[in-house]
């Protein structure tokens, strides 16, 4: 029989909030004004998840090192315009308030920076959900284990009891490399077909769905 489960750990743009047009958005435009050239829709995507800089590195790669923080910069210019208009998912905050009155703990693992998250914590009224957070100023970028690792540690968790959600391949690598469990859902950055070559316990086609199979698997 399963275990049930004693941490579940989200990511947040493209799992908790429907931000993934947001960022691609920021990326693209941050690089016109930049003068680079400007990376297709599925190239701006493909990125989400992973750290700031490596994710502009990826998605620019004519983008000298030297020119790293003036296109974070200009990244974080246009993001922060209108970001606190971006809605979450359906069914994000009664899934959360629902599991968070279970013997189960909550906590984010996010390619934001401290600022970002803290920022759309406060906007979306989620932060006393969570019992702790990681970002990409805390930790190498995903999909290095160190985010799950740390948080499994603080939070005295066991990855065969911990679950790791997320909408890109990168969460989900995340979750293989720590040694815990995944799922995926959908309408995020990654499609299916990127999702599905990952190991992971299901992929789910919205929050409300994945939400009830997260009640079959807490105590």
């Amino acid at each position: 029989m399963n275990q049930p489960l004693q941490l579940i750990v989200f990511d947040w743009d493209g799992t908790l909030m429907d931000s993934t047009g947001h960022i691609t958005h920021a990326i693209r435009q941050a690089s016109a004004e930049l003068g680079l050239r400007v990376p297709a829709l599925h190239q701006a995507r493909a990125v989400i998840g992973l750290s700031l800089v490596e994710a502009l590195a990826t998605a620019c790669p004519d983008l000298p090192p030297s020119r790293y923080p003036e296109m974070v910069a200009a990244y974080r210019k246009h993001f922060f315009t209108g970001d606190e208009q971006i809605e979450l998912f359906d069914g994000v905050r009664e899934a959360l308030a629902a599991l968070s009155a279970r013997d189960v703990m909550l906590a984010v693992a996010t390619g934001k920076s401290r600022r970002g998250l803290e920022r759309a914590l406060q906007s979306s009224g989620l932060g006393d959900y969570f019992a702790a957070t990681r970002t990409q100023d805390d930790c190498p970028s995903k999909p290095h284990p160190a985010m799950l690792l740390e948080l499994m540690d603080q939070l005295g968790a066991d990855p065969a009891c911990t679950l790791m959600v997320g909408d890109t391949s990168h969460d989900l690598r995340m979750a293989e490399a720590a040694g815990t469990l995944a799922a995926g859902v959908l309408g995020g950055a990654h499609e299916r077909e990127a999702l599905a070559r990952c190991p992971s316990l299901g992929l789910f086609d919205d929050f409300r769905s994945l939400h009830a199979w997260l009640m079959t698997r807490i105590a």
